[in-house]
């Protein structure tokens, strides 16, 4: 029987299949769009691998493209009508079971098949990726930082795929805030390859968290090279410098890198790449700043593409654009749409719906509230959910714009107790952070202390004046 580089048997599977299999596995790792090909010829030369079989159905919902899930579905359900799991090994057993609860939308089960293999086979890359990935959509940042570190003592220090493997430790540890033990390890999985993307995107990530964003400027500058084009997370890593450049102050480089990388003509309109987009122009409009250009064009984005319910976290990111756009009329179709799908009988053991009930429409509704310049209500929706937005996905960098929301709500609204508690926590975190200083000077103002006012904004200005940004890296 064929093996993988792993040296787990192929089920159904020839040498051929095996070494596209192999081929597809590290594109994937590395975030190559290549892997789509790879898996291509997998499936096209086994088709009746459950391997080959579960990949396809993996890609089709990683990407959260609800076009692409059904299609992966379709092929799934042709493969599995008749068969006989009982009769499979349990590798192939457990990863027909995973891709089977995902593409019916049961995420969480799905994480949980996948952590059950890991257990027993805990070299299977492809499972360790895509269970990392979906604790990633879950927001599940325990899980997200344990199911790769239980795994690692199965790997040798000399296999080159244990780079990737550090990689993802990293973005498990820096989302549960051991920023100084993810950065060590995404740097040691970035020295084993230079264009380990996702190790990169870890480390960026812990720069962000503490707001560091001088030295994460220049950790991505370094390697401009290496992350800036031809994968899967290069827009994503876009966005992250453009919140670095944002955050100094450099609004200018901000916004050339959304019409060069984030959002314009020649994008795709991927729902990954337009959140992206819509939650660094929502941080423009906190600010006071008018994108009514750029907010039209990516609310026509959204509308194109006509979404079912799938994952409340793109949802929320429509709302964003519409809003941003003064579509209020669209954002709250999609709100009336989504509270319809709540009460469909049998949506609720979708893991969406429980994403979107307790989350996702609370959130959806209070961007509306602040359309409207109702800021207390924007409070009192997002006050009782600031400690539970992880439950509806994406990383605390992403969700750090809701959580910008809520205190600028706060502010606005005269809720100064309110206010102050958000403000202290986050400058007790990032006390690096110009914005943390300039919220707590507006706070001072509103309350008639202009001493502690100028202060405060005094050290908002020198930590701005840190990140010395230039304009001529893309």
């Amino acid at each position: 029987m064929a093996t993988d580089r792993y040296g787990h048997d192929l089920y159904n599977g020839s040498s051929e299949a095996a070494a596209h299999l192999d081929r597809a596995v590290e594109d994937l790792l590395f975030f190559r769009p290549a892997v789509v090909g790879a898996v291509g010829d997998l499936l096209g030369a086994a088709p009746g691998s459950p391997v080959a079989q579960a990949f396809g159905a993996y890609l089709g919902v990683l990407g959260t493209e609800p076009a692409d899930a059904a299609e992966a579905r379709r092929r799934f359900d042709g493969f599995v009508s008749g068969l006989d799991l009982t009769g499979l090994p349990l590798r192939e057993r457990l990863h027909t079971e995973a891709a089977g609860s995902l593409l019916a939308g049961d995420l969480r089960r799905g994480s949980a098949v996948l952590e059950e293999l890991t257990v027993a086979f805990p070299r299977d890359a492809l499972a360790l990726f895509v269970g990392h990935q979906l604790d990633f959509l879950t927001g599940d940042a325990p899980r997200l930082r344990d199911r790769v570190g239980g795994a690692l003592s199965a790997w040798e220090e000399d296999d080159p795929h244990l780079g990737p493997l550090l990689g993802m430790y990293a973005f498990g540890l820096e989302e549960s805030g051991h920023y100084t033990h993810a950065r060590e390890t995404g740097s040691a999985a970035v020295e084993r390859n230079r264009h380990d993307v996702w190790a990169i995107h870890a480390v960026v990530h812990t720069y962000e968290m503490q707001g560091r964003f001088s030295e994460g400027i220049a950790f991505l500058d370094a390697r401009s090279g290496d992350w800036s084009g031809g994968n899967f997370l290069t827009v994503h890593n876009w966005w992250h410098y453009a919140l670095y450049a944002l955050e100094a102050g450099d609004t200018g480089t901000a916004l050339d890198i959304y019409d060069a990388a984030l959002h314009n003509e020649g994008s795709r309109g991927l729902a990954m790449e337009l959140l992206d987009a819509a939650a660094m122009l929502w941080r423009f409009r906190l600010a006071g700043s008018d994108q009514t250009r750029r907010w039209e064009a990516l609310a026509d984005a959204w509308s194109a593409r006509c979404d079912p319910p799938f994952y409340v976290f793109n949802d929320v990111h429509a709302v964003m654009s519409y809003v941003g756009a003064g579509r209020t009329a669209e954002a709250r179709r999609l709100i009336a749409d989504r509270r319809r799908w709540l009460a469909e009988p049998g949506t609720a053991v979708v893991t969406n719906h429980a994403m979107t009930a307790k989350v996702g429409l609370p959130v959806c509704e209070a961007l509306v509230a602040h359309a409207a310049g109702d800021h207390d209500t924007v409070v009192d929706q997002l006050w009782p959910l600031r400690r539970r937005l992880h439950e509806f996905g994406g990383s605390h960098a992403q969700r750090d714009a809701i959580q910008k929301t809520l205190v600028e709500a706060a502010l606005k609204s005269g809720r100064h107790d309110v206010a102050r508690v958000l403000i202290s926590e986050r400058t007790a975190l990032r006390p690096h952070s110009p914005y943390n200083w300039l919220s707590r000077a507006r706070l001072a103002d509103s309350l008639g202390d202009a001493a502690q006012a100028a202060v405060a904004r005094d050290r908002a200005g020198r930590l701005g004046r840190s990140g010395d940004l230039t304009t001529d890296r893309f």
